[in-house]
């Protein structure tokens, strides 16, 4: 034993040792994987890494990312022209970009809000492009017009563009991205039908498309026919206008690769989906609106038809009762026969139970009903609200699992509870997710879930579980 003692310690002090011959390991790394290491910090923080050693006094010039953020200077008060902090960042980028090694960029992200020099950010943004860069992230404030260089818009090597700009689009008469895969534009003003589809159209290798908070105004038809698309996400909130101005641009969509799809909006604009066999997921967030309701509801329909593919979905009680204000709209919503997975976003109010009970009635094969935010708790459902002729034919033979948020153990979450335990015949699996004030109280959850236990169900296999 005392053998075996003494070996250890030798090997511990051996170890210590070893460890205090070399104690900068990190500097020993391959390039590459420093690189690596510094493409996570901001660049102010990369380029300091000069003064470490000898090792590291040039490694920050072929870094492949390069940030550049002025929300140091928010806080500042910028009172001149230039004032110090600005012109310091400014010089700084501009060094920064001077000792470069071009040939290693891979991503440059430039973010100013404060420090908006026209010319200067005109000549960033250009030097980047010529070194090759294959992903370009701009965050531009503008307080006048602002045209982003022509060579952005024909740049062979970028495979992912983002734009958040609040300002109108400008395009050159040439646009071409034949490597670009990921395009995201934020809060910019659209010119025209022209312009817009022409940048559309210069994407043919194109797999995911963003359009955030953007301004459609000045166009009335735009087209979206990228086969090779496979996300989409339009978002038209938040909407500081009036519900009178329901002539907006037809937007059509025809992607038959497209996956995911993310609609956020008030149906401002009028959206076709064509050729959408490929859907797997699809979330659809219509807030509700109190003025031209049967308007909105028809261009609810019209969404909801092209998704008659989907296998996923999630959607908000707005856009449930969009649905059910448009007349005759039993002929006209299609049949969800591949859909497997519907989620409800927000709270479920007292009106919308019917409607989303007749929703269930076109989802013959559902499988997963998911309640992501509860009932609302300042409202009493009764016995009578959970009377349905006919019960949806997916509680009778494949409604396997059904998910409750945010419970409160009240008389309406107690009465749907009775319901869907009652008509659900080969439910495998309820489970429920206490409200914030039932999970500090142990003692209150034992009771909830003795009674929950108790429970009459006509499923066999049906486990109830709470947490």
């Amino acid at each position: 034993m005392h053998i075996l003692m003494d070996n250890f310690k030798h090997r511990k002090m051996y170890e210590v040792q070893d460890i205090s011959v070399d104690e900068d390991q990190i500097s020993n790394l391959p390039d590459c994987i420093l690189h690596h290491i510094l493409s996570f910090l901001p660049t102010k923080d990369v380029v300091a890494t000069c003064l470490l050693s000898t090792r590291w006094k040039y490694l920050w010039s072929s870094v492949p990312i390069l940030d550049f953020d002025d929300s140091l200077l928010y806080s500042s008060e910028v009172n001149d022209l230039y004032p110090p902090e600005m012109t310091c960042f400014m010089n700084f980028v501009e060094r920064v970009l001077l000792f470069h090694d071009g040939s290693s960029m891979k991503k440059f992200r430039l973010s100013c809000r404060v420090c908006f020099n026209a010319s200067r950010i005109h000549a960033w943004v250009s030097a980047a492009i010529k070194q090759k860069v294959q992903e370009l992230d701009l965050c531009l404030f503008v307080e006048e017009p602002f045209i982003l260089p022509c060579c952005v818009f024909y740049c062979e090597s970028l495979t992912a563009v983002k734009i958040e700009m609040n300002c109108v689009l400008e395009l050159p008469t040439c646009v071409s991205f034949p490597r670009l895969r990921t395009l995201y534009l934020a809060l910019v003003t659209f010119l025209d039908d022209d312009s817009t589809q022409k940048l559309l159209s210069s994407c043919p290798v194109l797999q995911e498309l963003t359009i955030l908070d953007c301004d459609w105004m000045n166009l009335k038809r735009i087209s979206v026919s990228i086969p090779t698309l496979k996300s989409l996400t339009i978002d038209d909130l938040p909407y500081f206008g009036s519900a009178d101005e329901l002539n907006g641009c037809q937007i059509k969509i025809d992607a038959a690769n497209l996956i995911f799809l993310t609609y956020s909006g008030y149906l401002l604009n009028e959206i076709f989906l064509f050729n959408l066999s490929s859907l797997v997921n699809a979330s659809i967030y219509v807030p509700i609106m109190c003025e031209r309701q049967k308007e909105i509801a028809y261009r609810a329909v019209n969404l909801l038809r092209g998704l008659n593919s989907v296998k996923s979905m999630r959607i908000s009680t707005g856009a449930i009762e969009s649905l059910f204000l448009a007349d005759n709209v039993l002929d006209h919503l299609p049949i969800f026969q591949k859909l497997t997975y519907l989620e409800l976003s927000v709270e479920i109010e007292k009106h919308i139970v019917k409607k989303l009970m007749n929703l269930l009635q076109y989802s013959p094969n559902l499988e997963s009903l998911v309640f992501a935010e509860g009932f609302n708790p300042r409202v009493c459902f009764g016995e009578d609200d959970w009377i349905l002729k006919p019960v949806p034919k997916c509680f009778l033979a494949c409604l396997k699992s059904v998910s409750l948020h945010n419970f409160h153990w009240n008389c309406t979450e107690v009465c749907f509870l009775n319901f869907l335990l009652k008509n659900t015949f080969v439910l495998e699996r309820l489970n429920i997710f206490c409200s914030k004030s039932l999970f500090g109280d142990a003692k209150e959850q034992k009771e909830v879930i003795d009674q929950l236990q108790m429970l009459p169900r006509v499923s066999t296999s049906c486990v109830i579980m709470f947490s």
